[in-house]
């Protein structure tokens, strides 16, 4: 009499076959054109909008430093360092008060909720993306 199921060996063979089905996964979104700018892009500005609630919530100036050659930027002084990948370009519009040098700035947050404003531009292989911090608000917004 035959017993109906499966067999260890068989669900063991069916988990390594999906086991690597999923290491497979990332790889495919990592081969998506633009995906890294726009990754890129999301991160910072979140890391703006984070600035901005800083300043806001702790009534201190708070800021985003950018070293475009090294490719990081970091929130505040003592901020962990965010490294963008090698295949984006990278530039920064900011205020000329809060440029340090050729290569290096920032764009500050008041407590009002205002900034000093600037662009962080991102282009990568599959497009071009902005984000763009407003002056007078403070907003944060990415752009096309």
């Amino acid at each position: 009499m035959r017993r109906k199921g499966f067999t260890l060996i068989e669900l063991l063979v069916v988990l390594a076959i999906i086991g690597v089905m999923l290491s497979l996964v990332p790889m495919a979104f990592r081969s998506l054109p633009g995906l890294e700018a726009k990754v890129a892009a999301r991160e910072l500005a979140d890391v703006f909008r984070a600035a901005r609630g800083v300043a806001i919530r702790d009534n201190r100036e708070e800021f985003v430093t950018f070293d475009v050659d090294q490719r990081l930027y970091r929130q505040g002084s003592f901020g962990q360092p965010h490294q963008i990948g090698d295949g984006i370009e990278v530039s920064l519009i900011t205020a000329r008060s809060e440029q340090t040098d050729q290569s290096t700035g920032r764009i500050r947050f008041f407590p009002d909720g205002t900034s000093t404003g600037g662009q962080v531009t991102l282009a990568g292989s599959g497009g071009t993306f902005y984000v763009r911090v407003d002056w007078l608000s403070g907003s944060v917004e990415i752009a096309r």
